[in-house]
């Protein structure tokens, strides 16, 4: 068994994760479905990764995600903090026998279901009917709730990440930290995040994430998924520090995300300091605790492809390309493996977390952050330059990165899967295989590159947005003009090739770059304005010094010192 704990903290990071995970259900529910296509059933993906095994009181047995999903209080919508699968009663806090005064209690109006949620509902009650053998035609819980009212119906209505969410949880993965609301504005910066996990929060978080790892047989990492825009990222540090001290052998690949929504309301002098210094030190401090990390959150996704229409003011939209990229970049994690003699018809180079970061992270410059690009769809393998229109196709998801540098030292992690051949049918492992090393054939670089392949496309869920564009068919082939002008969602794209890469290379350097200076700009230097909001913070001077010394490190592996010098002064 290779293991994997996921983590989610804060409402994009969740918003990304319902998508995630609805492509993972939506696999296991192809796999076993006759009629779907071929490569869904012999997909040679190994859920059991990503998902462990339980049973409810009443003996039904469960099958949910190993994740640890951390928000704001009141951010599950219609979903009970203790899911779907076990319901069983709560303490009632009215009987509470030492407290002898007049108690009164308080019920907030519940949530209204959307025609998603509804749906969902109603097929587990015709489920529950059959199997008690009560069904004798249409039930009364049956609706006509066609699946054009819900697509339509979501994109107006999504609010919360759970209401698209087609997976059962285990009680333990849902935890809504007390006392902050989903509609707090002043959860906001790296300090008052790092307040709210001291302040007894952090056991119960930690304990949370013991009950998964301790039932795993052999885990190979966690993969943790942070909204880094504002106290999550305080909650995160924090978290994983002490994850470092209790689990010092578990590899972190950590990435940091945001909407691109969060950072356009900054309207004085000091809210746009407090986002500078938020910027840097929330990035020195949880890179301080991972193995790698991947910055992720363009300002815009909305011109990224021409494939794609994305609205970029609801989140709703913009997750569903970063789970996309998420899934393809960690589906080698979960890709089953063989033998060094033995070859598979349906994928190639398995990974595991531990092997990715040392080819990304472990080489001679010591370089842990890294960019991930994405072709959503990516480009059929057609003529002698197939493999050139594939990487072509790669736009980055990572903000603030150069682009067209020289870099002799890159290094790359490339997934492949679900690419078309020139006939429209799933281009063999081999063929993908073959194209991307006639792309590369000539080339100084990347220094190093390592390439998965499967013939699984990914697989659009009926509740994930209507995002692409009319150049988009229905298996994610690439079209001529058409007629149509409206967007496109999973009642006309069932499925597309998709590739994604994380590569290690000097393109992150000014983001890297930005962080640093405005750090030693707006909190360390004499004078500099964030000094009084880092000590409120709790950061000392040693402290400070440390924070800089992360971030100086990272540049300096990747340009010469003397440079570095130079362009500091």
């Amino acid at each position: 068994m290779r293991e994997i704990v996921t983590i989610q903290a804060g409402s994009f990071a969740n918003f990304i994760g319902s998508h995630f995970w609805n492509f993972q259900d939506e696999l296991l529910g192809l796999a076993e479905n006759s009629q779907a296509d071929s490569a869904f059933k012999d997909q040679c993906i190994d859920m059991d990764v990503l998902y462990r095994t339980g049973e409810t009181q009443q003996g039904i047995d469960t099958y949910t995600p190993r994740l640890l999903a951390i928000d704001f209080k009141g951010s599950l919508g219609t979903m009970s903090s203790r899911g779907t699968l076990y319901n069983e009663n709560q303490a009632d806090l009215s009987n509470i026998v030492t407290w002898t005064g007049n108690v009164s209690k308080s019920v907030a109006k519940p949530q209204k279901r959307n025609l998603f949620i509804k749906s969902l509902y109603e097929e587990e009650l015709d489920a529950l009917h059959t199997d008690n053998n009560m069904d004798n035609g249409k039930n009364e819980h049956e609706t006509d709730i066609c699946d054009k009212d819900i697509v339509d119906n979501l994109d107006d209505t999504v609010k919360y990440w759970t209401d698209y969410s087609k997976v059962h949880y285990h009680p333990k993965s849902l935890y809504e930290i007390n006392g902050l609301w989903v509609d707090s504005q002043e959860f906001n910066n790296y300090g008052i995040g790092r307040d709210a996990y001291s302040s007894g929060r952090g056991e119960e978080i930690c304990e949370r994430l013991r009950f998964f790892i301790e039932e795993c047989d052999h885990i190979q990492g966690i993969q943790y998924v942070v909204d880094d825009s504002g106290g999550f990222s305080g909650v995160s540090a924090e978290f994983l520090e002490a994850m470092a001290d209790e689990y010092t052998n578990i590899p972190v690949l950590l990435y940091t995300v945001r909407d691109p929504a969060s950072d356009t309301n900054l309207k004085s002098r000091k809210q746009t300091v407090s986002h500078y210094v938020h910027d840097a030190v929330s990035f020195s401090r949880l890179s301080s605790f991972c193995k790698l990390i991947v910055p992720l959150g363009l300002p815009s996704l909305s011109i990224n492809s021409r494939y794609l229409r994305i609205n970029d003011k609801k989140p709703y939209h913009s997750s569903a390309v970063y789970a996309s990229a998420l899934h393809s970049v960690t589906l080698p994690f979960r890709m089953k493996p063989f033998g060094p003699t033995t070859e598979s018809r349906y994928e190639s180079g398995c990974l595991n977390i531990y092997e990715s970061i040392q080819m990304l992270a472990g080489q001679s410059r010591q370089n842990k952050v890294s960019i991930l690009d994405v072709a959503m769809p990516a480009p059929s393998l057609k003529g002698k330059e197939a493999g050139k229109l594939l990487l072509r196709n790669m736009h980055t998801l990572t903000p603030e990165t150069a682009t067209n540098s020289e870099d002799l030292q890159s290094t790359e992690v490339i997934t492949l899967h679900g690419v078309l051949g020139s006939g429209g049918h799933h281009a063999s492992v081999a063929e993908v295989n073959d194209a991307f090393q006639a792309a590369y054939e000539h080339s100084t670089s990347p220094k190093f590159s390592h390439v998965s392949v499967s013939r699984c496309p990914l697989p659009i869920p009926l509740p994930f947005p209507s995002i692409f564009s009319n150049l988009v068919g229905q298996h994610g082939e690439l079209l001529s003009e058409t007629s149509s002008s409206s967007a496109r969602g999973s009642l006309d794209v069932h499925s597309i090739p998709m590739g994604a890469r994380l590569r290690s290379s000097s393109d992150i350097l000014p983001f890297l770059e930005t962080r640093l200076r405005n750090f030693r700009r707006f909190g360390v230097e004499r004078g500099a304005l964030g000094k009084e909001l880092l000590r409120t913070w709790g950061f000392e001077k040693d402290d400070l010094e440390d924070l800089e010394d992360v971030l100086h490190k990272m540049v300096n592996a990747l340009v010469p010192e003397s440079q570095l010098s130079s362009d500091s002064e």
